[in-house]
Parts: structure tokens; sequence; C-alpha cells
């Protein structure tokens, strides 16, 4: 018998995450609500009704970033407390086919949780309009969130097997998320600029592709032992 195709298993693996998710809806709500919470909180805290450029990319980025902590603390919960990681080990799929379902599905959340997240912080507290900045931001927003994931499917298989995963998940992925976010801040402050977007500096695109580049070879390379162990 052959052994399943890569992309095969991946398709098969990425679904049967969503599918978990849609059935149970432990990491989305909770996601979505965190962050629509943060903005509320910002508006209020910050004593300000309208913020832009810095501070602007300063709070939808640190927002979303935490927010994203929420859903790698519960990736691969089912799989640890359902057996799914000694069914999968003993399958003849690739290793690495797992941290690539499990990116392309933190991939997932992050978007459903900035179509719930943008509308909010235009409502409560940017400054200038998001729909122009809307073509930047898309560029931003899919780096960004590719490193997030990245780092995410790495560190949530190495926190889940400890009985601290809810504080070591956290504590390992902030100091790997800061260059992602000081990239994705860089890159997004002058398109929240007020009265109009500004020019973006090519080497805030380039920092956080190469970033995301590196580590997820890194990632990719490594996950085989971290899964083994």
């Amino acid at each position: 018998m052959n052994p399943p195709h890569s992309t095969e298993v991946v398709r098969a693996l990425v679904v049967a995450q969503l599918r978990l998710e849609l059935r149970t809806f432990e990491s989305l709500p909770a996601m979505c609500l965190f962050a629509v919470t943060t903005f509320v909180l910002f508006h209020f805290g910050l004593n300000v009704d309208r913020v832009s450029s810095d501070l602007a990319s300063g709070v939808l980025w640190v927002t979303l970033l935490l927010a994203a902590l929420l859903g790698i603390n519960r990736i691969y919960v089912a799989d640890a407390e359902q057996g799914g990681f000694d069914a999968f080990l003993l399958s003849p799929a690739q290793r690495p086919t797992l941290f690539v379902a499990k990116t392309m599905v933190l991939l997932a959340y992050m978007a459903v949780v900035e179509v719930v997240a943008l509308p909010a912080f235009a409502i409560l507290l940017l400054e200038p309009s998001l729909w122009n900045a809307l073509p930047g931001l898309l560029g931003a927003l899919a780096l960004g969130n590719l490193g997030v994931a990245i780092i995410g499917a790495l560190v949530g298989a190495l926190a889940v097997r400890t009985q601290a995963r809810d504080l070591l998940g956290p504590l390992v992925s902030l100091p790997l998320l800061v260059p992602v976010l000081i990239g994705v801040a860089g890159w997004t402050a002058p398109l929240l600029h007020y009265p109009q977007a500004l020019a973006v500096a090519g080497r805030w695109p380039l920092v956080l592709a190469l970033y995301d580049g590196i580590f997820g070879l890194i990632a990719f390379a490594l996950f085989d032992f971290l899964l083994e162990d």
C-alpha cells in the first residue's frame, strides 16, 4: 500500500481540525471576544477618542498577537488528550505534514478573528479610514499572520505535553513574536497615519518575509524531532 500524499494528509488534518472547532467552538469565540474586549478597554483606558499612526498600529497588533495566543494554546489539546499524537506517529504520513496543517489552521483562525476585530478597531479607535488603508494592510496581515502561525504551530507542540502548557506556551511564544510585532507595526503605522496614508518603508516587508522564511525552515526541520520526543 502506497503512503498517502503529503497534500492529502495536510488537507485531511486541516479539515478535521476545523470540523472539531465548529463542533466545540473552543478557540475562535474566545479569540474574537478577547480582541473586541481589548479594543473596548483601549478605547476607555487611553482616554482618547481616536488613534492613528504608531499608536494605532501598536494597539492593533498587540491585541491580535495576544488573541492569537489563545488559539496557540488550544491547537494541539485534542491531539494530546484524545490520542491524536500517537495515531499520527503510527501512520505512514510524514511528520512535518502535521506542522504544515496546524500552521494552516492557525492562519484560518487569524483570518476569522481579523474579520471580526478590524471593524471593531475601526469603529472604536481608528482615526483614518480603514478602507483606504486596507489594500496595504492586507499584505501586513498576510505576513504577520504567517509568522504567528509558524511560531504557534511549533511552540504549541512543545508546550502541550507539559503540565504548565497554558503558561509555557505564552512565555515561549511572546519572545519569538517580538520580531513579528516590530515588522508588522512598522509596516502598518504609515498606513494608519492621519489624515492620509504615507509610503511604507521597504525594509519592513523584507524583514518580516525574511523572518517568516528563516523561522519557517527552522521549525519545519525541528518539528520531526520535537514530535518524536
